[in-house]
């Protein structure tokens, strides 16, 4: 069930960073950001896939907290006195 529930936060996730990453570069060229302008060896590339895995990063914690919201209290008192 750990591993389903997982799947549940990680796969939506990943697709929304691929949907902000498509809208966002599409508007703005990374290298004209200006805490990348400054490295003078950091490529489009480079830029692009950091800035997919921040917006996955924030789009994981936003999946995290509906599955969270998403538990019964019933749920929630069983995983904490399974834990005790």
């Amino acid at each position: 069930m750990l591993l389903r529930r997982w799947m549940w936060i990680v796969w939506p996730a990943f697709l929304a960073a691929g949907v902000m990453e498509m809208l966002v570069f599409a508007f703005v060229d990374p290298l004209d950001l200006p805490r990348f302008s400054a490295c003078a060896e950091t490529s489009r590339l480079g830029v692009c896939t950091a800035a997919f895995f921040v917006f996955w990063g924030i789009t994981i914690m936003a999946s995290a907290m509906t599955c969270l919201l998403a538990l019964s209290p019933r749920e929630i008192n069983d995983a904490a006195s399974a834990s005790a």
